[in-house]
């Protein structure tokens, strides 16, 4: 079992500050599109961002933050880019990590990785292994991930040893990519868009969303205090009404 509450089966814990932040980082495209440059410039400029972020979630209290880089549903885009998106993950995992390493931060990579060619794979069971003891901030990069895959593979293992077996919602979740997370408490998307886009379709169950215009290249700290900020006017019942929290029962407010 997770060791963390469900947010459909128990009241989880919320504070000042989200525990787990999940990022869709939307408009790298548009943004190089606006300047007249090559798309592959805004995926470049968009890891800045990703520094900025990362070093604010870690100063700020975050204790999980998920970022999703490459969707299962992004080898569609053209050839050329996805190229460059496996080279800026390469070059991602030989240059930062080490940097991660130094300031406490945990490294965890969700999704289908067996489709990454073996330097990526090794590069990331390395980061892993070195990281994997750290415990100021635990940074998941979502690669290949999809949320309906992520279900279906946790359902295949539930069933391992007993498949006829009804799967229940305890048998299911310590099979999920994210089992080691509680479930997020802000979502947020840059670039416009309002969906989750097969983002953890599971753990997004009840949490607070955030929808920006900004592009992705252009957020930073002061973004994401923003964020925080809506975040804590949000109330978060569970289920449960306006009049029940105003009587006093033990349900907390984001703030």
């Amino acid at each position: 079992m997770s060791e963390f509450d469900s947010s459909t089966q128990s009241i989880p814990e919320t504070g000042h500050v989200p525990r787990h932040v999940a990022i869709i980082m939307d408009g790298n495209g548009r943004w190089a599109k606006n300047r007249f440059l090559p798309r592959v410039a805004g995926h470049r400029k968009g890891v800045e961002s990703v520094r900025s972020v990362v070093k604010a979630c870690a100063e700020g209290g975050v204790e999980y933050l998920t970022l999703f880089a490459f969707s299962s549903e992004n080898w569609r885009r053209p050839p050329e880019e996805v190229t460059f998106l496996m080279q800026l993950f390469i070059r991602a995992l030989e240059q930062e990590v080490e940097k991660l390493h130094a300031n406490g931060i945990r490294f965890r990579v969700v999704g289908d990785i067996a489709a990454f060619d073996q330097r990526i794979r090794d590069l990331i069971r390395r980061a892993e292994e070195l990281t994997e003891a750290n415990t100021k901030l635990t940074l998941t990069i979502a690669a290949n991930y999809g949320g309906r895959w992520d279900i279906l593979q946790a359902a295949n293992r539930a069933r391992v040893g007993n498949p006829m077996a009804d799967i229940t919602e305890a048998g299911l979740a310590p099979h999920l990519s994210m089992a080691y997370a509680p479930e997020p408490d802000l979502f947020i998307r840059t670039g416009g868009e309002k969906r989750v886009s097969n983002f953890l379709l599971w753990q997004l169950a009840y949490t607070e969303l955030f929808f920006t215009d900004q592009l992705w290249p252009d957020f930073d700290a002061g973004s994401l205090e923003a964020a925080f900020a809506s975040y804590r006017q949000r109330e978060r019942r569970f289920g449960r009404t306006s009049e029940q929290l105003a009587e006093g029962e033990p349900l907390p407010k984001a703030g």
